[in-house]
């Protein structure tokens, strides 16, 4: 939103007309949207767009509420305009918006995203079959395939990853994971050399793609022995990376996701102050879940913990709910329990 320069024209105070920046306006977006939210937004930005943004909120003394109305409405159509970009690409958008809010309006809005927010690049290979990508992809380097799975829907990418080669699986994965931002020349060029076997529109972007939670996602989407065999090969070549991708391969609030049995297995084996301490992080759902499969007295008991043990320090609560995502994690690999992943039939005989 920060790199966003479009000018507006809004009504402003005293009859008079005002020019909105890019920045006045996500100032105004995120002061509409509350501190939490607007938190957890800052934590997807530069340094330097968190202070420009502070700045310009800092500024605002008040928001006028026909700024602000415009405001939202720009940003509903802008994320309609990159739906039904990302769906079914420029032209399918253009259509829905045309029938949706006129010729001109329309137009409007997909100039000022593809000048401002951009397409992602290889719109051509989302909308491909994964088992005909796969064919195409297979014989370029590492470092091309895994640009093009970062930029892939998760499910499309698992796929893929899946039925690549044992011997690149790792190199691919690894890749991904350690992938920033990638620049304009580059993206151009592999797209250039794509263009050689598909027709395609190219197009520009500078948005990040890949990156742990990337790979993450993909990992937890595919079978269980290609992750097995990803992990463990990363764990030869970089120890750290594999153990940070494991540690979000599973994380607390997951625990929803384990039947009784097994949480209640989890639970003989987890210390009662690492428990209080990992609760306080998490919604009602959570500790609902942990508080059903415990008896009445030690429910009771672990909520007294937690009542009196006061405010906690958030890095303390992550470090708990660690130790127990690694309990978890022991548990499933010893075959005591079953976890079962998002998009995962887990078959249990």
């Amino acid at each position: 939103m920060a790199k966003a320069q479009a000018k507006t024209t809004g009504g402003g105070h005293g009859g008079g007309k005002k020019t909105l920046t890019g920045r006045q306006k996500a100032a105004i977006f995120l002061v509409t949207l509350g501190s939490e939210i607007s938190a957890e937004i800052f934590k997807h930005l530069r340094e330097d767009e968190i202070e420009q943004l502070t700045f310009e909120i800092a500024r605002l003394e008040t928001v006028d509420p026909a700024d602000r109305d415009k405001v939202l409405m720009e940003f509903q159509e802008l994320m309609m305009a990159q739906d039904f970009i990302s769906s079914g690409g420029i032209d399918y958008a253009r259509d829905l918006l045309e029938r949706a809010l006129g010729s001109q309006k329309a137009i409007d809005i997909i100039n000022r995203l593809t000048s401002s927010l951009q397409v992602r690049p290889f719109d051509f290979i989302r909308r491909t079959d994964p088992s005909h990508l796969l064919n195409f992809i297979q014989g370029e380097h590492p470092q091309t395939i895994a640009l093009i799975l970062a930029y892939l829907e998760p499910n499309k990418a698992s796929v893929i990853l899946g039925a690549l080669p044992d011997d690149i699986q790792a190199d691919v994965a690894k890749r991904i994971a350690t992938m920033d931002r990638t620049s304009p020349d580059v993206l151009r060029e592999v797209e250039r050399v794509l263009e050689k076997k598909l027709s395609t529109l190219a197009s520009e972007d500078y948005t990040a793609a890949g990156g742990i939670e990337t790979i993450v996602d993909i990992l937890n989407l595919v079978d269980r022995s290609t992750e097995k065999t990803i992990i463990e090969a990363l764990e030869e070549e970089d120890p750290e990376l594999a153990e940070e991708i494991k540690k979000r391969m599973f994380i607390f609030d997951d625990i929803v996701l384990l039947d009784d049995r097994a949480i209640q297995k989890v639970l003989r084996e987890v210390d009662t102050q690492d428990l209080a301490k990992a609760l306080k992080g998490v919604d009602s759902e959570v500790q609902d879940k942990i508080f059903r499969n415990m008896s009445k007295r030690a429910a009771s008991l672990l909520k007294e913990d937690m009542e009196f043990m006061g405010p906690v320090r958030l890095k303390d609560v992550e470090e708990a709910q660690q130790r127990i995502v690694s309990i978890i994690r022991k548990l499933e690999e010893a075959g005591e329990i079953v976890v079962a992943r998002a998009g995962e039939d887990e078959l249990v005989v």
